[in-house]
């Protein structure tokens, strides 16, 4: 036997360090190759370690939240053969028990399905493990045994060195046996419990990111009601008309082109700031950061020169870009170089926001929810649909008076979708 001991790799770029977001595995662990060992980040994407060799976990490198070196060790696996343990290479001794794991945060990085290998694998649904052991099984695995109500570590599973796979939850309710037939609680039972969360990986990233916006920058916010109406009618007949063909619309490409639109006339709004130089530069291309929900928090991919794209061109990189962040297989790239951002709840966009400006940016644009109210117009009580815009400026650089022309001017042109097309 001998000992393969797997470095922090290059990730690229010229980045000397990564913080160790979650480990997949535990000393003790059996792995096969292509298996994901753990998840490592950097400024903003999340990157998994795979293992290149079958064999043994018999000591891990660091604990999560740890930033550790490129090139430093990260996990040695006792393998058959040789190995390539040079002798000083070999690591300090750690201690032989699995590192702390934030409860409920989860890597936001889909493992590849493996094909099985010599390693062994375990059979039928049910197995009994400890209350506090970690099974193995991907992000999306755990959230549809979250979403089944069932408890991972209670079903058996297939997959390469025990991984639960999407099948084996499948066949643990074929079986009868979901949690949801185990006793409940009493609903006003006494509770004692607590929870100690690590703020590691992507939620560190952007807890330092928030606190650094607000900070730095001299938020303030602006709140304009729009009539939507006729842009969601619009939006309707499109999707009617070439919805099959061309993909459904949804608003966020209309406000995509509303803000390319309105910034030929408010061209200090797409600008970075620079408060170490006190430089501001405007620039000419719109790149639109897109703010997404992930499982570890928010993103904000980006996408690149909205100024050239259709609607549908909007909307399929906007699809192609969140689905990426929410899979953590979004790029650096793609997570940086925005000029402006957007950001949205969609259906539980609230009646107002105060949304943080993501530096160094000097505005973003925040959409609340539509909601149908009555309203006059003309003189005449109608129902129409409304919804508020909650954006927030950096007053550094961002008069308050052109803030509110610069929303204005977005009001119009969704208030009278035609403009949007006219040059």
């Amino acid at each position: 036997m001998g000992t393969h001991v797997i470095k922090m790799p290059d990730i690229g770029e010229g980045i000397a360090e990564v913080e160790l977001s979650q480990w997949h595995v535990k000393v003790g662990d059996l792995v096969v190759e292509d298996q994901v060992l753990a998840d490592v980040m950097t400024d903003k994407a999340m990157v998994d370690i795979p293992s290149p060799v079958h064999g043994k976990v018999i000591a891990l490198g660091g604990q999560p939240g740890e930033v550790m070196a490129v090139g430093s060790v990260l996990i040695s696996i006792e393998v058959e053969g040789a190995g390539n343990l040079k002798e000083s290479d070999k690591p300090a001794p750690v201690a032989a028990k699995e590192a702390p794991v934030a409860p409920k945060v989860e890597a936001v990085v889909e493992s590849k399905p493996v094909a099985p290998r010599t390693a062994p694998v375990c059979q039928g649904p049910m197995v009994a493990r400890e209350a506090d052991e970690r099974p193995l099984a991907s992000p999306a695995v755990r959230k549809h045994a979250l979403d089944l109500g069932i408890q991972l570590r209670l079903v058996r599973g297939s997959g390469p060195a025990g991984r639960v796979l999407h099948e084996d939850l499948e066949a643990y309710l074929a079986q009868g046996q979901s949690n949801a037939s185990a006793p409940v609680a009493a609903a006003y039972a006494q509770r004692n419990d607590e929870e100690q969360i690590q703020v590691i990986g992507m939620r560190r990233k952007i807890a330092q990111r928030m606190q650094d916006a607000t900070q730095r920058a001299a938020h303030f916010s602006y709140v304009e009601e729009i009539d939507v109406t006729a842009i969601e009618e619009l939006r309707a007949h499109l999707n009617e008309k070439h919805g099959a063909s061309r993909g459904k619309l949804t608003l966020l490409p209309f406000l995509v082109r509303a803000l390319v639109v309105a910034l030929r006339d408010f061209p200090q709004m797409n600008a970075r700031y620079d408060d170490e130089a006190q430089v501001i530069t405007r620039l000419g291309a719109v790149h639109v950061g897109v703010a997404t929900q992930s499982d570890v928090g928010l993103m904000v991919p980006v996408v690149r020169h909205a100024e050239t794209r259709s609607l549908w061109d909007s909307a399929a990189e906007i699809s192609r870009l969140a689905n990426a962040a929410r899979n953590g297989k979004a790029s650096r790239d793609e997570l940086s170089g925005s000029t402006i951002t957007l950001t949205s709840l969609g259906a539980l966009g609230g009646i107002v926001s105060t949304p943080v400006l993501n530096l160094p940016e000097v505005a973003i644009v925040g959409v609340n929810k539509i909601v149908e109210r009555p309203m006059v117009v003309k003189g005449q009580v109608v129902i129409r649909k409304m919804m508020n815009l909650s954006s927030s400026f950096d007053h550094r650089v961002v008069d308050g008076m052109d803030a509110a022309l610069f929303i204005q001017a977005i009001r119009g042109l969704l208030e009278q979708p035609a403009t949007l097309f006219v040059e």
